[in-house]
């Protein structure tokens, strides 16, 4: 082979694996983004979990400024403060960038709050446990209950037979005397179904396909009461 042969194959063949990487490089594709990490659920601090709650700047004999606060949760950007009057289940939203939040609310009256957690990088949240704490008032000896809570069946539930109502109640002054039961077709319910001082009624045989609603009346021992919202379930 000429010499002026051989060098113009080697340049040939450079150029063809020249041509074959560039073509390789322009068709790589970007590396994916990473996702974001949602955002962690926060802890509780204050005011305590089925405590009376008497810190506080009282504004008036109906009114107090409250301090809630909880640990920072990571990830998270802002958090939204989830407030509930448990005497009328009225509810507020309450956005904050901080890890505490000063509310004025009302005294004498009991609660549940929690909060979640949010992220400016992703839609996804994050919610705490809720807690219920009572407001002092002006020279309480004794609190009401709180409304009871609904265990099974959840709310809305399609049920078999023979069922069984379970409910967790709780107080402030940890006296709770027994546990009124209304069940029936109507909303609300009037009709008192049992009164008794556990916390569930088993063996309860209803019609089938039928929509049943019920509520709990707690009492303590020195009278004090307070009605649950109105559960709802259907028979199989």
């Amino acid at each position: 082979m000429r010499p002026n042969t051989y060098i113009r194959s080697s340049l040939f063949l450079l150029l063809i694996a020249f041509c074959s990487c560039s073509s390789s490089d322009d068709g790589a594709k970007d590396p994916t983004p990473q996702e974001s990490l949602p955002p962690e659920a926060s802890v509780l601090v204050f005011p305590k979990k089925d405590e009376e709650c008497n810190q506080g700047d009282i504004i008036s004999a109906t009114q107090s400024k409250v301090t809630f606060k909880w640990k920072a949760s990571d990830h998270t950007d802002s958090y939204t403060l989830v407030l509930k009057n448990l005497e009328t289940n009225e509810t507020s939203e309450n956005d904050t960038s901080t890890n505490s939040l000063a509310l004025t609310i009302l005294r004498n009256t009991p609660y549940s709050w929690n909060i979640i957690s949010k992220s400016d990088e992703t839609a996804t949240t994050a919610t705490s446990e809720t807690w219920k704490f009572y407001n002092a008032g002006e020279g309480n000896e004794n609190y009401a209950p709180f409304p009871a809570e609904a265990v099974a069946p959840t709310m809305g539930a399609s049920v078999s037979q023979p069922l069984t109502l379970s409910w967790k109640g709780s107080d402030v002054d940890n006296d709770i005397a027994s546990y009124d039961i209304y069940l029936g077709t109507d909303n609300p319910p009037t009709t008192l179904h049992a009164s008794t001082s556990d916390s569930e009624i088993d063996d309860i045989a209803l019609n089938p396909a039928t929509v049943y609603y019920w509520r709990v009346v707690t009492t303590d021992e020195n009278g004090s009461s307070s009605q649950s919202p109105v559960f709802e379930f259907k028979t199989k």
